[in-house]
C-alpha cells in the first residue's frame, strides 16, 4: 500500500509539515498550492526538500473552476493551466488535480466538459503530465464520482483520470459499487478522509470536520474495498481539513495518519477480492480477553495511604516482588500493584505525576502478535531491565506516556505471578467486599488527543468505539467516549479536557498530563458491597440528599429502594436494557478516585448521574492556588 498525505492536513510551515509527514512513515506527499505560495524557495527548492526526505509528490493540487467557462474565462483558465505545469515541472511531479467547477459562470453539458478535458490532456500530454478529474461533493454541475468518471470516460485520453475522494462520496452517500467498473489505470489517485456524522452544510463540514480514516462514522473501508477490488495499486492520500489538527503537533497528526491508513489497509486486504492491495503481513488486532493488572506508582508514605484505602474496599495483600518494591492487592480477578521502587520508570513516573495509576496489563490472546502489531503501527515500545530469571513483559507506551503490558496465558507470561512475586498473608486483612472484576477504566486526556487514542486503542486491539457524549461539569463540558471490547472484556472511557476548571481538566494540569483517573470495580450486589464497606471503615463519597428525590420520580422507584439508595450514597440509572448503581470513592491525590458498579443488562456508563458526582468530588479537590501539604 503506497502511502501519501496532503501538506493541508497537518500545521506548521511546510519544511516542518514534510520532516513530520517523512518521520511518520509515508512515501509520498500532496503539495497543496497555498502551502507552495506562503514558501519562499523556487518549486525546485521544495521538490529536492522533498526528495530529501525520501518523498515522492503525488500531486499539486489543487486547480479549480475549469471545465464548462464561457469565453473568455475559459481561454484564461487554459493560460493558469500552462503555469501550472510549469510549477509541476519543476517540483517534479506529473499529477494534478481539477476539482469539479463551482463558479456560477460554470456552463453545464457533459459534452463541453469532455471538449475542455481533451483540450487540457493533450496540453498535459506535450509535456508528460497527467490530469486528475475530482467531483466535489457541492460541484454546481458535476458532485457525484459516476458523473465525473462519464466525462473522464468520454474524454478517452490517456493523460486524463480520475481522482476518487471518499468523503465527497460517501458525504452524499453514493453507491460505491459503480467504483469497481472503473478501469484501475483511470483512477490516478485515491483521497480518503473520514467525518462525523453531522446534518451540516456539505462544503462547511467537509473543511471543518473531516478526520482519519476510523476516526469518524463513514464507510471508509467499504469505499477502500471498492477500490482495491479494481486491482488499483497506486496511492492512497490522505486530504484532511480539520480545524483542531491544524492546531495539533505536527508530528502526532502525521502519525495517527500513517496508522489510520496502515490500519485502514490491513483491513481491506483481508478481503480475498482486493486483489491490487499489497502490505506486508500483520497480525490481525488482538482480541483482549480482560484487565490483568492496574499498577500504581507511589511514595512509601503515600502507598500507605493507598494500601489503606484498598483495605477498605476489601482488597488484601496477597503477594510481594521478589527483588523490587512492588506489592499485590487483590481482590475477585482484580490485581492492584503499587510500586515504591527507587529505580526505574515507576519512580520516574512518580517524580513528574506523582501518585498515579501509570500503567495498566492487558491480558489478550497472544502477547506477542499484540506486541507485533502495535510496533507495525507505529506504537512506542518500552523496555527496562530485569533482574536475571525474572519475565519480561512486553509493553508499549500508552496515554500520557504511560505503559500498557501485554499478557497471555501461552507462555511465561502467564506464570508470572509464581516467577516474579511470592505470596504473604495480610496481617491488615479486612471483609472481602464482593468486587468481581474491573468493569471499566477511566482515562482522562486533553479533548484534543481524544482522536488520536481512539485510533490507538482500535487499531491495535478488538475494540470498537461507542458514539461521544457531552459529560456536563459544573465548570463546564467534557466529552467523553468509549472504547470496548466484545463481552466486556475491556471498557475504557476516554474523557477530553477543554479546560483545567473542569474535574477532568484540574486532573491533567495537577499531574502534568493524561493518564487513569479513576477505575471501576464490578459487583454482582451492591448493597451487600455496600455492608460489607461500611464494615471496613470505607468513606462514601457524600451525594446531595436532594439528587434521590428526583430519580425517584424519574423513574418511579419504590420508595423503600429510594431509602436504600441514599443511605448508601448510591447513585441510579436505567435505560433500556437494564439498571446501573453506582457507588464512589472521595478523591485521592489531585482528583484520582474509585467507582464501584452492578450492571443488570445496563450498557452505558452512567452519564445522566455524573454531574452529581462531579460535583460531590469537586467539593474534596484542593482548591487552586493553595498548596499541597
Amino acid at each position: 500500500m503506497k502511502t501519501s498525505i496532503a501538506t493541508v492536513s497537518i500545521s506548521g510551515e511546510l519544511p516542518e509539515k514534510l520532516a513530520a509527514i517523512a518521520q511518520a512513515g509515508f512515501s509520498g506527499v500532496e503539495i497543496f498550492e497555498n502551502d507552495f505560495l506562503a514558501f519562499d524557495g523556487t518549486p525546485a527548492d521544495v521538490g529536492r526538500m522533498v526528495r530529501d526526505h525520501g518523498l515522492e509528490i503525488t500531486l499539486f493540487q489543487p486547480f479549480r473552476d475549469f471545465e464548462g467557462m464561457p469565453e473568455p474565462h475559459r481561454s484564461r483558465l487554459f493560460d493558469r493551466a500552462e503555469r501550472k505545469f510549469d510549477i509541476m515541472q519543476e517540483l517534479g511531479t506529473d499529477l494534478v488535480l481539477v476539482c469539479s467547477n463551482v463558479s456560477p459562470l460554470a456552463l453545464g453539458g457533459i459534452d463541453r466538459a469532455v471538449a475542455d478535458f481533451h483540450e487540457l490532456g493533450e496540453r498535459a500530454a506535450r509535456r508528460g503530465l497527467k490530469v486528475g478529474y475530482e467531483a466535489l461533493a457541492w460541484g454546481k454541475h458535476i458532485s457525484d464520482h459516476r458523473d465525473a468518471w462519464e466525462v473522464v470516460r468520454r474524454t478517452n485520453h490517456p493523460n486524463i483520470g480520475i481522482i476518487l475522494d471518499s468523503f465527497h462520496t460517501l458525504s452524499r452517500q453514493i453507491d460505491i459499487n459503480s467504483i469497481r467498473s472503473i478501469p484501475k489505470e483511470k483512477i490516478f489517485i485515491v483521497q480518503l478522509a473520514d467525518a462525523p456524522l453531522i446534518d451540516m452544510d456539505l462544503l462547511y463540514w467537509s473543511r471543518h470536520f473531516r478526520n482519519m480514516p476510523g476516526e469518524g462514522d463513514l464507510p471508509v473501508e467499504a469505499f477502500t474495498s471498492a477500490v482495491a477490488e479494481t486491482g488499483y495499486d497506486g496511492y492512497f492520500s490522505l486530504e484532511i481539513f480539520n480545524d483542531q489538527f491544524r492546531g495539533g503537533s505536527a508530528k502526532a497528526i502525521a502519525a495517527d495518519g500513517h496508522r489510520s491508513l496502515i490500519t485502514l489497509g490491513d483491513r481491506v486486504r483481508r478481503n480475498p477480492n482486493a486483489s491490487g492491495l499489497t502490505l506486508p503481513v500483520m497480525p490481525d488486532r488482538s482480541a483482549v480477553q480482560g484487565v490483568g493488572f492496574v499498577e500504581f506508582s507511589a511514595s512509601e508514605a503515600d502507598a500507605g495511604e493507598l494500601a489503606g484505602i484498598l483495605r477498605t474496599l476489601g482488597f488484601s495483600k496477597t503477594a510481594q516482588h521478589r527483588s523490587k518494591k512492588v506489592s499485590v492487592f487483590s481482590q475477585g480477578n482484580i490485581k492492584l500493584l503499587l510500586n515504591t521502587d527507587e529505580m526505574g520508570f515507576a519512580s520516574a513516573s512518580y517524580a513528574v505525576h506523582g501518585t498515579s495509576a501509570y500503567a495498566m496489563a492487558l491480558k489478550v490472546d497472544d502477547a506477542r502478535d499484540a506486541m507485533d502489531r502495535a510496533v507495525a503501527l507505529g506504537a512506542e515500545v518500552f523496555n527496562q531491565p530485569v533482574e536475571t530469571g525474572e519475565v519480561t513483559i512486553p509493553s508499549i507506551r500508552g496515554v500520557g506516556g504511560g505503559l500498557i503490558y501485554l499478557l497471555d496465558d501461552t507462555t511465561d507470561l502467564s506464570r508470572i505471578w509464581d516467577i516474579d512475586f511470592a505470596p504473604v498473608d495480610d496481617e491488615h486483612k479486612k471483609q472481602d467486599a464482593h468486587l468481581l472484576s474491573v468493569d471499566h477504566i477511566a482515562q482522562t486526556v486533553a479533548y484534543e488527543e481524544m482522536l488520536t487514542w481512539v485510533l490507538f486503542y482500535t487499531s491495535i486491539f478488538e475494540m470498537q468505539k461507542t458514539p461521544m457524549v457531552d459529560i456536563i461539569d459544573p465548570s463546564g463540558v467534557v466529552r467523553s467516549q468509549v472504547v470496548e471490547a466484545p463481552q466486556g472484556y475491556l471498557r475504557i472511557t476516554l474523557n477530553g479536557a477543554e479546560n483545567r476548571r473542569t474535574l477532568a481538566g484540574h486532573f491533567i494540569a495537577e499531574t502534568f498530563g493524561s493518564g487513569i483517573q479513576h477505575l471501576a470495580f464490578e459487583t454482582a450486589d451492591i448493597f451487600a458491597t455496600a455492608a460489607a464497606l461500611k464494615a471496613n471503615g470505607f468513606r462514601p463519597l457524600p451525594i446531595s440528599p436532594n439528587y434521590y428525590g428526583d430519580v425517584e420520580t424519574r423513574f418511579g422507584l419504590d420508595p423503600d429502594l429510594t431509602e436504600r439508595l441514599k443511605a448508601e450514597n448510591i447513585l441510579y440509572d436505567r435505560d433500556e436494557n437494564g439498571e446501573y448503581f453506582q457507588l464512589y470513592s472521595g478523591t485521592f491525590g489531585e482528583g484520582f478516585f474509585f467507582e464501584i458498579v452492578q450492571r443488570r443488562d445496563y450498557r452505558g456508563y452512567g452519564a445522566a448521574n455524573a454531574i452529581f458526582r462531579i460535583a460531590a468530588l469537586k467539593k474534596q479537590i484542593r482548591p487552586e492556588g493553595v498548596p499541597r501539604l
